[in-house]
C-alpha cells in the first residue's frame, strides 16, 4: 500500500495507494473537522488548490449530524461529495481537549459533549465504530492525549493503556469490516505513537505497535505547548524505529518551517488548522514570509497577495480588495484567504516532493526552512 520511491538524507518521496486514490507524499491533509473546509471552501474547491487528502475530526461528526446519518447517505466521501482519500482522526485529541470534565478508565473515556454537555462514552470499539460508518479511507487509533509536561509515571501507564486500546481497535475495525453493510471494504487503521517529550518511552511505544505491523503509524501527542526543538527531538528519537516502509504521520503540525523539518528527519504526512484559522484572521503564507494583509499599508496595494502564487486568488485579486473584504467583515474575504493559504501549503508539498526527486532537498530546506517563517 506504501512504495517509497526514493530517499534524499532523511526525506522520503512515496505514494500510498487508499480505496479512494493514490497520495504522493509528503503530503498535507487539508483539514476539513466537520466535513468542511472552514473558509467557505467545497470538495470542488479542494481539488482545484491541489488537494490531495481531506481529514475529518470523528468526535465532531459524532456529535452532530452524528455517523449513522452519514452512513446513510452513504459514507463521508458521498456526504460532502469529495472523491478522493479521507483520514479520520479518532477523537482521542477532542475529547482531552475539549471535554472539562473527563473520567479515564481502561474501557474508554466518560465525558460531556463541549455543545450542550451531554454525556458521551468513547472507547476503542466505539471510536472504530463511528469511522466504520463514516467510511473514511484512514482510521485513526483511539489514544489518550496527555498534556506536556506530564509526570513520567502517568505517561508510562497511558502509554500502555493506548498500546492496549489499539489492539481493541484493530480487532473491532477487523470485524466491523466483515458486516454486509460496510461503507468502505479497503479502509485501514493507523496506530499512534505516545509519551510525551520522554525519548525512552517513546521509543518503547513505538516498538510495541509496530509489532502489529498496521498499514501506518503516527506520532501524536505533539505541537502541543512544547519547542520546536524538543518536537524535533521526539522526532529523531522515533523514526529509526518506525517501520521504514510504512507512511509516517506526524499529527498536528504545522508550520512550513516544522513541515519542512520534519520532512528532512522522514516523515510522509501532515495536517494542521494552523494555515486556514491563519487565513481567518488575515494571517497569509507567502513565499518571502508571512504577511498581515490587515495592515493599513496593504490598504491600496494593487498587488497580488503574493506574485510568485499561482493559486485562484492571486491569479485575480489585489491585496487591497482581500484586506476591504476582511475588514469589511464580508465571507468572501475569508474565503479567498483560505483558498490561498491551503494552495499555498499544497504546493509547498507539491515542492518539497519535486526537490526530493532531483535531490536538492538539502538545498531547498536551506532556502526556504526559515524564510516561509518570517514575518513582513
Amino acid at each position: 500500500m506504501f512504495e517509497l520511491l526514493k530517499t534524499d538524507g532523511g526525506a522520503r518521496l512515496g505514494i500510498y495507494v487508499t480505496a479512494h486514490g493514490t497520495v504522493q507524499t509528503p503530503v498535507f491533509m487539508n483539514v476539513g473537522t466537520q466535513a468542511a473546509i472552514k473558509g467557505a471552501l467545497s470538495a470542488d474547491d479542494l481539488q482545484q488548490i491541489g488537494c490531495q487528502v481531506e481529514l475529518s475530526n470523528t468526535y465532531h461528526l459524532h456529535v452532530r449530524p452524528g455517523e449513522g446519518i452519514i452512513k446513510d447517505l452513504g459514507g463521508l466521501h458521498r456526504f460532502m461529495q469529495w472523491e478522493g482519500p479521507i483520514l479520520t482522526d479518532s477523537g482521542g485529541f477532542q475529547v482531552f481537549s475539549l471535554a472539562k470534565l473527563r473520567r479515564i478508565q481502561e474501557e474508554g473515556v466518560h465525558f460531556n459533549a463541549h455543545t450542550d454537555g451531554h454525556k458521551i462514552f468513547m472507547g476503542p470499539e466505539e471510536s472504530m465504530k463511528i469511522q466504520w460508518s463514516l467510511g473514511s479511507d484512514v482510521a485513526m487509533a483511539f489514544d489518550e492525549c496527555i498534556e506536556n509536561p506530564s509526570p513520567r509515571e502517568y505517561v508510562k501507564r497511558s502509554c500502555e493503556r493506548t498500546v492496549r486500546w489499539l489492539r481493541r481497535c484493530d480487532e473491532a475495525l477487523e470485524e466491523l469490516k466483515k458486516r454486509e453493510d460496510t461503507v468502505n471494504p479497503g479502509q485501514v487503521l493507523w496506530g499512534i505513537n505516545q509519551g510525551g517529550t520522554y525519548h525512552d518511552l517513546r521509543v518503547e511505544h513505538m516498538k510495541q505497535i509496530a509489532e502489529l505491523d498496521l498499514p501506518g503509524y503516527a506520532i501524536g501527542g505533539l505541537a502541543v505547548g512544547e519547542t520546536a526543538r524538543e518536537m524535533y527531538d521526539v522526532i529523531e528519537a522515533v523514526e529509526p524505529h518506525m517501520p521504514r516502509m510504512k507512511p509516517r504521520y506526524l499529527m498536528g503540525v504545522g508550520t512550513p518551517s516544522n513541515i519542512i523539518e520534519a520532512v528532512a528527519r522522514g516523515v510522509d504526512f501532515f495536517d494542521c488548522v494552523m494555515p486556514a484559522r491563519n487565513a481567518r484572521h488575515g494571517h497569509l503564507f507567502t513565499s518571502q514570509g508571512v504577511i498581515n494583509i490587515n495592515n493599513a499599508k496593504y490598504q491600496t496595494d494593487s498587488a497580488p497577495i503574493d506574485p510568485q502564487c499561482g493559486c485562484p486568488v492571486c491569479s485575480k485579486y489585489s491585496r487591497a480588495y482581500i484586506r476591504h473584504l476582511l475588514r469589511a467583515g464580508e465571507m468572501l474575504g475569508m474565503r479567498f484567504a483560505v483558498m490561498h493559504n491551503l494552495y499555498f501549503y499544497n504546493k509547498l508539498m507539491s515542492d518539497i516532493r519535486t526537490a526530493i526527486e532531483s535531490d536538492t532537498f538539502t538545498q531547498f530546506r536551506a532556502e526556504n526552512s526559515e524564510k516561509l517563517g518570517k514575518r513582513i
